[in-house]
């Protein structure tokens, strides 16, 4: 039995805390993301051999999918260590993967240089999309204006739609994306929605938004989730979930191969989400993203809770690094750092405090359990 805990706490196996509104704890202190992790790693983590047979099954589908095409399956590729990694096991194993590079005006410029390593060293066609930036402000503001969490939506949802528009364009059925369980598989619910959700992205910059979004390509929820898995049989793969994907072995690997540079933070390809973790997340609203994320290194054993712990206690931020950062953001987004610090003590709303997909994917969940009940297989977007 959970219960609900109104006093501060930290999670007694990792370090997820009471900032997640949502999470409960048992007789013995331990999350109820540590637990999740543990079932749903049954069937959705294959770090061991059986990984190494369901990868193999998978990359033979991948290849026939291809035959007589220029690409079997479709790569996005930020200049992440995720996505570095998964690029160079793909060369391994001989997919051909047209590589698509999203660019939403936020490139560090290690990043781009990271990127241009993996595909060099790899020998892939990389493709570039340039997002409109006078689209992209005005998304960013508008969910600014919103004063909601999950305000790395706009550059989130462009990067995943992106992939599935190359995809039919390239009569392509596999996305192959570097998201994976044993570095993500702790994800409070609590602090944001859905990057997918088009409806609730729409309707926050219906409201707050100056300009109309033409170019912009979004999923609707029926693309999402009926049209592209079920008519078009597209499948997006997580192949680091059929692999022993250790962070630090991998990012040694990259190193060693492509000359992979390393960044000061998680995500810190893009010079907008490194702000909006490090700084607008945890002052604003009490997040603080090292806490999933070193909980799914606990939990996926790459890391001890005392070290988390200790890792928790330090800044965030260099206090001179913020300030050049801040100043950066307030140039890009043609604000100023008035306009900015209104924005920082503006008052708080949740993603559900405007239209959004819940109820929608809630049906479907019901929907999906129904026909695996009925079928004995699983309908997901996901192999």
């Amino acid at each position: 039995m959970f219960k609900k805990n109104t006093e501060y706490k930290m999670c007694t196996a990792c370090v997820m805390d009471t900032s997640d509104e949502m999470i409960k704890f048992d007789s013995d202190g331990v999350c109820n993301h540590c637990l999740k992790f543990e079932n749903l790693s049954k069937t959705s983590w294959f770090p061991g051999e059986d990984g190494k047979v369901k990868w193999r099954e998978i990359v033979e589908r991948i290849k026939s999918s291809g035959e007589g095409k220029d690409y079997d399956c479709i790569l996005g590729l930020s200049g992440g260590v995720d996505s570095s990694y998964l690029a160079i096991k793909l060369k391994d194993f001989g997919l051909r993967p047209l590589v698509v590079h999203i660019d939403a005006g936020w490139n560090s410029e290690l990043a781009v240089a990271n990127i241009e390593a993996v595909v060099k060293y790899c020998g892939y066609d990389l493709y570039t999309h340039v997002v409109d930036w006078e689209e992209m402000r005005d998304l960013h503001l508008s969910y600014l204006r919103a004063g909601v969490s999950n305000q790395d939506v706009p550059q989130d949802h462009i990067f995943f739609s992106s992939l599935y528009h190359f995809s039919i364009k390239n009569g392509i059925k596999y996305i192959l994306s570097g998201g994976n369980f044993a570095t993500e598989g702790v994800s409070p619910y609590s602090w944001h929605g859905t990057a997918m959700d088009a409806i609730n992205l729409k309707a926050i910059h219906k409201k707050y938004g100056t300009k109309k979004i033409k170019n912009y390509k979004t999923i609707s929820f029926f693309q999402y989730y009926i049209w592209y898995p079920l008519f078009r049989k597209m499948r997006t793969v997580r192949p680091l979930n059929f692999m022993p994907y250790d962070k630090e072995l991998s990012l040694a690997e990259l190193q060693r191969t492509v000359g992979y540079k390393l960044y000061a933070r998680k995500h810190g390809e893009s010079q907008f989400t490194k702000l909006f973790q490090n700084y607008y997340l945890p002052l604003k609203f009490g997040y603080d993203k090292r806490r999933p994320h070193f909980s799914s290194l606990i939990v996926s054993g790459q890391m001890t809770r005392e070290i988390a712990i200790e890792k928790l206690k330090e800044p965030l931020y260099d206090p001179a690094q913020i300030e050049l950062d801040i100043s950066y953001f307030c140039k890009k987004l043609r604000i100023s750092r008035d306009e900015f610090e209104g924005f920082m003590s503006a008052p708080i709303h949740h993603y559900t405090d405007f239209p959004n997909w819940d109820r929608m994917y809630r049906v479907v969940k019901l929907l999906q359990k129904f026909v695996s009940c009925i079928t004995g297989k699983r309908w997901n977007i996901y192999s």
